[in-house]
């Protein structure tokens, strides 16, 4: 029989409550599955308003007894939490990550068979414009 940590399920996240174009956000405390819309959440935190320069308002001393007992952080609440001083350590990067398609050396055996792939549908466009012109 295994047993789950009750604390390793909870997630301290940002949940929007601000209206249409204004956003404010709390600060919550939730289960890492429930999705911030749901509305549930086991505390308040703290808020965020981005608009009113940066403005935040944390309970260091509740969050810190939650870091402690072993939730985890969303990647901006960390950040924030970092540059409030409230927790030790650097910046995570949250930014999504680029997809890079692969290079394609363009040799010139390459260049050839793109060529000759390119003459090739060319041609085959030409039949079927043909076709469905008569």
């Amino acid at each position: 029989m295994t047993f789950v940590s009750i604390a390793a399920m909870l997630m301290i996240r940002l949940q929007r409550v601000g209206r249409k174009n204004i956003p404010t956000f709390r600060v919550v405390l939730t289960d890492r599955r429930n999705s911030t819309k749901s509305g549930k959440f086991l505390e308040v935190l703290g808020n965020y308003d981005p608009r009113q320069k940066g403005e935040k308002k944390f309970n260091a001393e509740r969050i810190k007894h939650w870091l402690s007992v072993g939730a985890k952080t969303s990647g901006t609440v960390h950040n924030l939490l970092v540059d409030e001083k409230v927790v030790e350590g650097k910046k995570m990067d949250v930014l999504p990550k680029k997809t890079v398609g692969k290079k394609t050396e363009t040799g010139p055996e390459t260049a050839t068979a793109q060529e000759k792939k390119g003459a090739e549908m060319a041609a085959q466009v030409t039949k079927e414009t043909a076709v469905t012109k008569s």
